[in-house]
């Protein structure tokens, strides 16, 4: 598949939504360029939105995070975050009670309401729970991998109760040729071992793409043909923008290098429209 120009493509969209790791930023930070871009975009009247699997800052968190990046003007509209869809849950679903956590205290803190309490897995009373209303995965920090980890197996496999996976990322990169297990990663080795299935939040799954879907819809008129979905990964911004019925383009400037672009491609069959070196001509 030949590459295009970013520039070229967007300008024929009433919408773009973009991933945020290796397409407006990456470990060395904001990705040089991108400002202009963000620019352009709004110069065209496209309408934006930024949709990431960090489940780990608000909204707010997120535009402060790009500002001391770099990146002004974004609205907290314009960011939709799998830690919010996953919040939207245990607002809807569990009451009252405490839920147990991998991940940060600021997660945690993040995605809960009003009636729950947060507790880490290691403070959880594995033979005494009864009030731990759920489990969530929401962060690669914040815990001692191997004592958690075996902790958070022993716990589950004594409690049937709704397990969470607020970011559904199997890893991400460090540097631009190694990548660190994300929470994702974790908590699809957990799945195996325990032989059950989680409730996952955030890309490929289509609540995140629902959400940016009827958000934009609420101040225009936007049909899926209409809206560009851009990403750096193949498994959950492609196989997400493709399934639900999106135009989608792949950059290279992230977890898909231009050197095993057609070979990932090939092998997996999750096929872009288009790709593009980057979001930054």
């Amino acid at each position: 598949m030949d590459k295009v120009s970013f520039f070229s493509i967007v300008k024929n969209y009433k919408a773009v939504f973009l991933d945020s790791y290796g397409v407006l930023k990456n470990h060395q930070g904001l990705i040089e360029g991108v400002v202009d871009t963000i620019k352009l975009i709004r110069d065209e009247g496209i309408e934006l939105r930024v949709l990431t699997n960090d489940a780990s800052r608000s909204q707010l968190q997120q535009v402060q995070m790009f500002e001391d990046l770099g990146l002004t003007g974004l609205e907290e509209k314009e960011i939709i975050t799998s830690g919010m869809l996953a919040r939207q849950f245990l607002e809807l679903k569990i009451k009252t009670g405490k839920f147990a956590y991998l991940g940060t205290e600021n997660s945690a803190n993040y995605i809960m309401k009003n009636g729950l309490t947060g507790i880490p897995v290691s403070d959880v009373d594995i033979e005494n729970s009864s009030d731990v209303a759920a489990f969530v995965f929401l962060d690669d920090e914040g815990f001692d991998w191997h004592r958690d980890i075996n902790r958070t197996i022993n716990f589950l496999r004594r409690n049937n109760l709704p397990i969470i996976v607020a970011n559904s990322d199997k890893y991400y990169p460090i540097s631009r040729d190694d990548v660190a297990v994300a929470i994702g990663g974790l908590s699809r080795l957990c799945e195996s071992v325990l032989n059950q299935k989680f409730i996952r939040f955030g890309k490929p799954d289509s609540q995140m793409f629902m959400f940016a879907y009827d958000d934009i819809n609420k101040t225009g008129k936007f049909d899926k043909s209409e809206i560009l979905m851009v990403g750096d990964t193949l498994h959950t911004d492609i196989l997400g923008g493709n399934k639900f019925g999106l135009k989608t383009l792949l950059v290279l400037s992230g977890n898909t290098r231009s050197k095993h672009a057609e070979v990932k491609i090939n092998s997996t069959g999750i096929i872009p429209d288009y790709i593009a070196d980057s979001i930054l001509e």
